[in-house]
């Protein structure tokens, strides 16, 4: 085990590590956990790069919460799927080809690095339903371990409880407004949130329509915003962003996602 004093035991972030720090980690059979975000268009009140941002933050508070077990955090891949978001203008998406291209190499890499576990962490919706088959396109083609979840799924409880006008994440919503300005206040156009509002949006999961099809976000809101932004707060995005981590934290140290005889 390091000492208190050694990098490793205060810094998480892979590309804050040095080499030999990262070969120690490894050596350890540290986890770890690669951000999967977007760069989109949030309102107008909230920059293009939350669910990035959002999503390596509450990877750097989980990789802390599960101390004792070694956990380093890969530098975020920052942009998703978010073609339903491009007649806003201000964001970048990649195709599902190149998605799976870069997550292959990132997690290759890691895996060369001498890591045996990683575990994605969503934190864009429109992301979930290719990661869930992408990870076992990797898990196949790399014949490692890999797994993946969202923050506001393993969260899910927390986010019910703190939020007031929504049980779940929305877009650009009370939720995500609350952790921005928690985690990055400067970066919230708080002079705009008087405006912030727009219709609410269900859960994948609870959506019982029974055909699919792709809905450009302008379809769903004329202002870029999903959910009521107006009660948003701080306070509420420190409760949202400490509950979605210690949530994660648990998750690494049951090691469940690690059992392949579970679905």
């Amino acid at each position: 085990m390091p000492n208190s004093n050694s990098p490793e035991s205060r810094e998480h972030r892979w590309n804050h590590l040095t080499a030999p720090e990262l070969r120690d980690l490894a050596a350890r059979d540290a986890i770890v956990l690669l951000p999967v975000g977007s760069t989109e268009q949030h309102g107008a009140h909230l920059p293009t790069g939350v669910d990035d941002f959002l999503a390596a933050e509450v990877c750097y508070r989980a990789a802390a919460l599960a101390a004792p077990l070694p956990v380093v955090v890969a530098p975020s891949v920052s942009c998703g799927l978010a073609e339903h978001h491009m007649p806003f203008g201000g964001t970048l998406t990649l195709s599902l080809p190149t998605l799976h291209a870069v997550l292959r190499d990132v997690c290759r890499s890691a895996l060369r690095a001498g890591f045996r576990r990683v575990l994605l962490v969503n934190g864009h919706g429109g992301n979930v339903t290719a990661l869930n088959a992408l990870v076992n396109e990797l898990t196949a083609e790399l014949s490692a371990p890999l797994a993946v979840t969202s923050y506001f799924t393993v969260g899910r409880e927390v986010i019910a409880d703190v939020l007031q006008t929504q049980d779940h994440l929305m877009h650009a919503c009370e939720g995500e407004t609350s952790m921005a300005l928690a985690a990055f206040p400067s970066l919230v156009r708080e002079e705009r949130l008087p405006q912030a509002m727009g219709p609410a949006i269900p859960l994948q999961s609870q959506d019982t329509f029974p055909v699919y099809r792709s809905v450009p976000f302008d379809a769903v809101t004329p202002n870029g915003t999903a959910g009521d932004a107006r009660g948003a707060t701080a306070e509420k995005g420190e409760h949202l962003l400490d509950g979605c981590a210690r949530a994660l934290a648990d998750l690494l140290r049951d090691g469940v996602w690690l059992d392949t005889n579970r679905c």
